[in-house]
């Protein structure tokens, strides 16, 4: 079984999340605030390229948006691929955590 970073992993589920509305800056803005840390646009790039070459996720080219002065936006879509891996990954750590003893607070 091959695994997911876990950058590769947030990346993949903020895109299922964010549905028709992931592209580059949504991806970034979505992880920064899920994750409450600052991420690069080019560490958010990096992770795509990867889930790309890897066939988990798929983009399209929107036409020009006046936003953006006449330029198109590439939007991601998670493919059935990625998916999977996606819950592989969610049955593996569900797995691992069920296994642990009952974890102790210790009072101070």
């Amino acid at each position: 079984m091959k695994f997911l970073s876990r950058k590769e992993e947030l990346v993949l589920l903020t895109i299922w999340k964010l549905s028709d509305n992931a592209y580059g800056v949504t991806i970034r803005e979505q992880i920064s605030k899920t994750t409450d840390k600052y991420w690069s646009i080019g560490a958010i790039y990096d992770v795509l390229d990867r889930l790309e070459t890897k066939g988990m996720v798929s983009t399209f080219i929107s036409g020009p948006v006046s936003e953006r002065g006449g330029k198109a936006k590439r939007f991601y879509l998670i493919t059935k691929k990625g998916r999977d891996m996606l819950m592989e990954m969610k049955k593996l750590e569900e797995s691992i955590w069920s296994d642990l003893p009952q974890l102790l607070i210790s009072k101070k």
